[in-house]
């Protein structure tokens, strides 16, 4: 049997479950929020777009330096901006502070769970207190803890319906800003109350293993990471195109609102948490790359499949199974970045693999309410496709090797 995991780990996944409760709502909700305030598909999806983007750049900045300088300053920081915006947006429906709190705190992504740099960096703060061979074990209990509670964030974000008579029309999506406020200052809490474990000995060993060793291991990392940031631009896109304006589509194609909408995607969320568990037993038995790739070129076949969907059932089915697949292999594709690089180095690698995905992810939004604006309610998700197939065929020859020292199993 396992050892538990170190007790401030497992505070860290306590936190990251808080956080997820309030962005899983906004996930469901701020898409239709944004339909009832009369914003167009391409000015929401320039708004997302933009939150995207800047998500990228705090955690391009952040995860290096995080390395250097500790984890928890910048999750306590970045938390507490989005605490500020948040409480803004209970109380005010303008345009420039509803935009400027999506862009702060990631409003509008999808059911991501995480907003900008949280997740590079408390999953390398979540490596720093775990052991090389339970990192796997960590990251995939990480993942699943997000799929969870982000799930129950999207059924609380099926209520407005239910007082959509005393607060009717855009006003009654207001009460779900007041639960960002409030799970993101649990999850504030919960960090404060984790000590950081210090690197210094483990940068002492670096260097008592001479600079030339370490120099040609720090070439080889960096030439793996080049390559992650190369692969995960396609996956980027194709992430963009097909998951931050979702609601919206379903709105639009099927007349869905947030009590169908909130539900269905909870359901999703939480088998996607489950199969996150199965996946780890799965990559321990056959390999982490072997079960990335044949879990998500299924996924992948789905996303063809659902915008041809004749209702909303079986479109909103066609993304459960896609998005059980896909998600299920978040814990294995994490822990397949963070294992292949020293311990100091995993804010650098977490960082890489956040914003080369983020950086691109920004112009899916914005294509994508282009695309839907003009009448186009089919083609971002066969463009989508054809991203996201590209990255497959490139990520077993990536990632082999990594999964073979990680694992002890060929890809």
């Amino acid at each position: 049997m396992s050892a538990p995991l170190p007790h401030a780990a497992r505070r860290l996944l306590a936190a990251r479950a808080a956080i997820s409760i309030g962005q899983g709502a906004m996930g469901v909700d701020f898409a239709l929020y944004a339909r009832a305030l009369h914003w167009s598909p391409g000015f929401l999806g320039a708004v997302v777009g933009c939150g995207i983007l800047a998500g990228g750049v705090l955690t391009g900045a952040a995860g290096p330096l995080s390395d250097r300088f500790g984890r928890k300053p910048f999750l306590l920081a970045y938390l507490a901006a989005i605490l500020a915006v948040a409480t803004l947006a209970v109380f005010s429906a303008a345009t420039a502070v509803v935009a400027t709190a999506a862009i702060i705190a990631g409003f509008g992504r999808g059911a991501v769970g995480v907003p900008g740099l949280f997740g590079a960096v408390q999953q390398a703060w979540l490596a720093d207190q775990t052991e090389k061979p339970d990192l796997a074990r960590a990251l995939g209990r990480n993942a699943a803890f997000g799929f969870f509670a982000t799930a129950a964030g999207t059924f609380l974000g099926g209520m407005p319906h239910l007082w959509r008579d005393a607060l009717p029309g855009a006003l009654s999506y207001r009460p779900l800003f007041a639960l960002v406020v409030l799970t993101t200052l649990l999850s504030l809490v919960l960090l404060a109350l984790v000590p950081e474990r210090l690197r210094a000995a483990r940068k002492e060993a670096e260097a008592a293993r001479g600079q030339a060793e370490a120099a040609h291991e720090s070439a080889a990392e960096n030439r793996l990471l080049l390559r992650l940031a190369g692969i995960n631009a396609l996956n980027g896109v194709g992430i963009g195109l097909s998951g931050p304006l979702l609601s919206w589509w379903l709105a639009e194609r099927f007349g869905a609102g947030p009590g169908q909408i909130g539900p269905a995607i909870g359901l999703v969320l939480l088998a996607a948490g489950g199969t996150t568990l199965a996946a780890g037993r799965l990559a321990a038995r056959f390999g982490l790359v072997r079960v990335v790739v044949a879990m998500r070129a299924l996924g992948l076949a789905l996303m063809v499949a659902m915008p041809f969907a004749p209702s909303f059932g079986w479109a909103i089915g066609a993304y459960a199974a896609r998005t059980v697949l896909n998600r299920g292999t978040a814990g294995q594709r994490q822990a397949l970045v963070l294992g292949a690089v020293r311990g100091h180095r995993r804010g650098l690698a977490a960082s890489v693999s956040g914003v080369s995905t983020q950086l691109t992810r920004a112009a899916g939004p914005w294509l994508a309410g282009l695309m839907f604006g003009a009448g186009w309610l089919v083609a971002p998700f066969l463009l989508a496709a054809a991203f996201q197939g590209a990255y497959l065929v490139l990520y077993r020859a990536v990632f082999g090797e990594v999964d073979r020292k990680l694992t002890g199993r060929a890809a």
